[in-house]
């Protein structure tokens, strides 16, 4: 089912805006009607004042057609007479920008609408499960439905006698790794690949697996996934036709479920990235991403396999914005080379535990890092992205174990590259006492840089700086008195020792 909320949503990025809406944004939307002047009786939920003539009488239409929504395009603003008739018949108008096409507008109420009317009937595609079921009872034997992945999308309630690897599969909700390899041995993957006709998969009890049947589901030339029946032995002709027809039914489904989300996810991305960037109706973008108002934390991921990292991406990508109907905790958005989210809350370890759960969503290959900003406000998330990517950019600076740097436990070595990123556009300062030292230290081969920054560290403790430097303390001192002679060091003064601590973290690479 459809509600006009989400037909507001996804217009959105369409650049439609709710001008007038005296009927609850709940209400549901089944029907779609185009205005035409030699029809009589139209009626519908969605009207598309196509060639009216004006808003008002876009309106009037729309209310002789019982529509719960009339779409209407102009330049805007909505005439005031056409707000009134609007609110009397109880009609909401999105008003459309003119350089927005009506095919195109057309084209995607009636696939909204349409998706929603067989999902609500029990056809639409959200209701693999349904369908794993009619086949299972088709061919007497348990079924799967997986993407081209290995990810489980649906499963038959039938299940009885299943095998351990269907078992491992249903509830890690992938193929087992070990059994992906078999079969890419055994080239299943390259027969999906290459054929549409079922392909029997003998047993290999070793991999606690029984024998199957699978069968590709592709839209076109392109794969969009397979089925796999449970079966001793290949199945007979018969039922191998009722498997062949499925393919393209479940493809169907597949091609129309994927087409939906790749629509949200345009508006979900167009969405995030102004609020990443900045912009004064902040309130009106968290309530049309339906997120709640308060703190929120940007994370930052990339992703690669080996040295391909465009397809890792997109994986994340899609699995970052799996899941609609506001089931998700955050937004996301692909821009550049990095997926960007919006998580609500200002806890550190929940954004943690997202990047987590992504990572483990992924195929094992899936190389994963990401940087995760301080919590702000709407107004600060421009600064919670910056400080995201700041924490990726640490991933390259230094080995880290951890998969997502946070700011709040990195500002420190953030802070330090800020300050290596304007020493190397030529900030740095080249005259002074750390200059000085680097140049007698190269010319004269003393260990002075390196003594002084022991010293510094140490906040003067001499002991603490031999150890340091595996000498004796005295060694300390007359090093200390030699670079006096070099240079004004002046270390009597906590502004100068400051500045040379700031100088030596910048100026080291391996900090």
């Amino acid at each position: 089912m459809v509600t006009l909320d989400r037909l507001v949503n996804v217009l959105g990025g369409y650049g439609a805006r709710l001008c007038c809406c005296p009927v609850s944004r709940d209400v549901a939307l089944r029907d779609v009607v185009m205005h035409d002047p030699d029809a009589q009786g139209l009626h519908g939920d969605v009207f598309l004042a196509v060639a009216a003539g004006s808003a008002l009488r876009a309106v009037e239409l729309a209310a002789a057609a019982r529509a719960s929504v009339v779409l209407v395009r102009g330049p805007g603003p909505l005439a005031p007479e056409a707000v009134r008739s609007a609110e009397s018949a109880g009609v909401a108008v999105l008003l459309v920008e003119q350089d927005v096409s009506w095919g195109q507008l057309a084209a995607v109420v009636y696939g909204l609408v349409l998706e929603g009317r067989e999902t609500e009937s029990g056809r639409g595609p959200t209701d693999l499960f349904a369908l794993a079921d009619s086949l299972a009872d088709a061919l007497g034997s348990a079924v799967t439905i997986e993407d081209q992945l290995s990810r489980i999308l649906a499963y038959s309630s039938l299940q009885q006698g299943a095998d351990r690897v269907r078992l491992e599969t249903i509830l890690g909700r992938r193929v087992p790794e070990p059994v992906r390899e078999l079969f890419e041995r055994r080239g299943v993957f390259l027969h999906l690949a290459e054929s549409d006709e079922p392909l029997f998969v003998e047993a290999e009890p070793a991999h606690g697996l029984s024998g199957r049947m699978v069968v590709a589901v592709r839209a076109g030339r392109e794969s969009l996934g397979s089925i796999w029946v449970d079966c001793e032995h290949p199945l007979n002709e018969a039922r191998r036709s009722v498997l062949r027809d499925s393919s393209r039914t479940v493809g169907l489904h597949l091609l129309r479920s994927r087409a939906s989300a790749d629509l949200e996810r345009q508006v979900e991305s167009d969405l995030v990235i102004r609020l990443l960037e900045g912009t004064a109706d902040t309130a009106s973008v968290l309530s049309r991403l339906g997120l709640p108002p308060g703190r929120f934390r940007v994370v930052a991921v990339q992703a690669h396999i080996a040295d391909e990292r465009h397809a890792a991406l997109l994986l994340a990508f899609e699995r970052a914005t799996t899941g609609f109907g506001w089931s998700r905790p955050g937004r996301s958005t692909l821009f550049s080379n990095t997926v960007y989210t919006v998580l609500p809350g200002d806890d550190v370890a929940a954004a943690r535990a997202w990047v987590d759960a992504l990572c483990a969503a992924l195929p094992g290959q899936v190389k994963v890092v990401a940087g995760v900003g301080a919590a702000a406000t709407t107004a600060e998330l421009p600064a919670s992205r910056r400080e995201a990517d700041e924490c990726l950019a640490l991933h390259d600076a230094r080995a880290v174990p951890e998969t997502a740097i946070a700011y709040d436990e990195s500002w420190d070595d953030i802070l330090v590259l800020r300050l290596r990123a304007a020493a190397a556009a030529g900030r740095a300062p080249t005259r002074g006492p750390i200059s000085d030292l680097a140049r007698h230290d190269t010319a004269h081969a003393t260990s002075y840089v390196a003594t002084l920054r022991a010293w510094l560290e140490t906040q003067g403790d001499l002991t603490q700086a031999a150890e340091r430097l595996g000498v004796h303390p005295n060694t300390i001192r007359y090093r200390l008195r030699k670079m006096a002679e070099v240079t004004n060091l002046q270390l009597d003064q906590p502004g100068k020792r400051l500045a040379m601590i700031i100088e030596l973290a910048v100026s080291d690479p391996q900090d």
